[in-house]
């Protein structure tokens, strides 16, 4: 006969694994996708501060050589700059929605694997067959 006031802690560190593995599982994804993003705002700084480097290069350039040509020129080469950075910052634009759409996904599934789990965290349609 077993004593009743005797703790199995077998029984107990499993149930403690199974409750704080989803949790462990979450704080990991969490991290990764936050370490994703930070990653994509140095790049999106990172092309920011080059093409202000380049304007600043390009302006300098222009001083040192005064008169309508220079002014066009200095005109024409920030006119280039600015479509150079429009077109990375889109680019960046479009990996930003396809990296925050597979961070969506990733706590969608996150999310629908904690609902299918009961306290023990057996899934219900394991219970339900065993």
């Amino acid at each position: 006969m077993r004593d009743r006031n005797q703790i199995d802690w077998n029984v107990w560190l499993d149930t403690y694994k199974d409750t704080y593995a989803s949790f462990s599982k979450a704080q990991h994804e969490g991290l990764r996708a936050l370490e994703r993003f930070a990653r994509f705002n140095y790049a999106v700084a990172g092309d920011v501060l080059e093409a202000g480097l380049a304007q600043a290069k390009a302006t300098l350039g222009a001083r040192a050589a005064l008169g309508t040509e220079a002014l066009a020129e200095l005109l024409g080469k920030q006119a280039e700059l600015g479509s150079q950075l429009t077109d990375k910052i889109r680019e960046r634009a479009e990996e930003f929605s396809t990296l925050a759409a597979e961070v969506q996904d990733s706590v969608g599934s996150f999310a629908t694997a904690a609902s299918r789990t009961r306290g023990n965290g057996r899934s219900q349609g394991a219970r339900k067959s065993a």
